[in-house]
């Protein structure tokens, strides 16, 4: 059996989310983490011919236009702290999500595959790859089958989230996720029940929960940090969301959150989800707060002036799926939390409030603010310090030999 906890073996990645994406981000946290004793190709999901005409004076496009066009000056270096972390772009892709499941969908996926694939061949040659573990997350629409010639270690599939929830990658993502899980050697999970779904489908399932960047949220800590500009001249208690503001999110519930607590501010730092943010005059609300989309490094100084962070997601089939990135950084940062009960997350019922009704929420969040402590800042801290990325990918690598030692028993 090899050893594949210690740096002889690298590992490609293909993801869903960017490295240049606008909230955090399970796929590239954990890539990069691993990297800190592997060298990890981390592949940008691939951009389409329509990305591109719409995104074509973006900075992101415009840095990587010869990669998209040409298939040349492909690689970055994504992160100075990282340094065996890099970035790939592939060719410009064919849009073809649009499409009917058949063989013309079928057809054009495989030219995709192709254009992946070429990509990956130029990777193992140019970097000299020998041995790897290929790790797909949460992106099923690439690489199902492999061609003889590019022969990883292992396949792995991470999923992330419910597919069924995102209505656009659903209409494919569904089935081919099926069929990834499959093929693949195995699949880790980032919920419970997700590894209850993908354990009809492979016996090989791990569960590997989220974790967070402790030590950035951890800065929320620090007494120096200055309020951002958007909350600088507020003298209310805060009440706040960082994140996506869009599909999961209970906006009847979030206006009733305003509403009752009009003696503070409601503060929503993230990007609206043009096709799932729902407007429902929240926004109208003189106590509401809007800042759009933060760089992570940004968050701490929000997150050190609210007093009490919330995750306010819908209660149904497919947010039970959910084991969210936040959760552990609203801890990192010390901070009080209250959450309706989406998901089973009773494993920080100790330090967060996991309400089942509207109104428990509602009374949660000034419970929360009312009984906060440095005792209970401590204890949140301590939590969270226990969710690392790092002994996330210690777990991940026993599955690896776990998995290994069974097949070969």
């Amino acid at each position: 059996m090899k050893n594949f906890s210690n740096n002889n073996i690298d590992v490609i990645v293909l993801a869903l989310p960017r490295w240049e994406g606008t909230y955090s981000s399970t796929s590239f946290s954990f890539a990069k983490e691993l990297s800190r004793n592997n060298r990890v190709f981390y592949i940008d999901n691939p951009y389409t011919f329509k990305d591109f005409l719409q995104l074509r004076k973006t900075p992101a496009i415009l840095k990587r236009k010869k990669a998209l066009l040409y298939g040349k000056s492909n690689y970055f270096k994504i992160d100075d702290e990282y340094p065996n972390l890099t970035g790939v772009v592939t060719k410009l892709t064919l849009p073809v999500n649009f499409l009917k499941k058949g063989s013309l969908y079928n057809t054009l996926s495989g030219l995709n595959d192709k254009i992946v694939f070429s990509a990956i061949r130029k990777l193992i040659n140019d970097y000299n790859i020998k041995n790897f573990i290929y790790i797909n997350s949460f992106n099923p629409f690439y690489g199902i089958d492999f061609p003889k010639d590019i022969n990883p270690e292992l396949k792995i599939y991470q999923s992330v989230d419910e597919i069924r929830g995102e209505p656009y990658i659903a209409r494919h993502g569904v089935y081919l996720e099926n069929e990834i899980v499959r093929k693949y050697n195995f699949t880790i999970t980032t919920s419970k029940e997700l590894a209850r779904l993908k354990s009809s489908v492979s016996k090989y399932v791990y569960y590997l929960p989220n974790a967070a960047d402790i030590n950035i949220f951890k800065k929320a800590l620090d007494p120096d940090i200055k309020k951002p500009k958007e909350i600088e001249n507020v003298n209310r208690k805060i009440i706040g969301y960082t994140g996506n503001i869009g599909l999961r999110i209970d906006y009847e519930l979030l206006k009733k959150t305003a509403q009752t607590h009009k003696d503070k501010v409601l503060l929503m730092v993230g990007p609206k989800d043009k096709l799932n943010f729902t407007d429902n005059g929240l926004d109208k609300l003189e106590n509401v707060i809007f800042t759009g989309s933060k760089n992570i490094l940004e968050l701490p100084s929000y997150l050190k002036y609210i007093d009490c962070a919330i995750i306010p997601f819908e209660k149904t089939e497919l947010t039970k799926s959910i084991y969210p990135l936040k959760i552990n950084e609203y801890l990192a940062a010390g901070k009080p939390v209250v959450m309706t009960d989406f998901s089973d997350l009773s494993e920080f019922s100790n330090v967060a409030y996991i309400s089942g009704t509207q109104e428990e929420f509602l009374s949660d969040i000034q419970s929360a603010i009312d009984t906060d402590s440095s005792d209970k800042v401590l204890q949140r801290v301590k939590t969270a310090e226990g969710n690392t990325w790092e002994s996330r990918v210690i777990q991940f690598w026993r599955f690896v030999e776990e998995y290994l030692n069974t097949i070969q028993s």
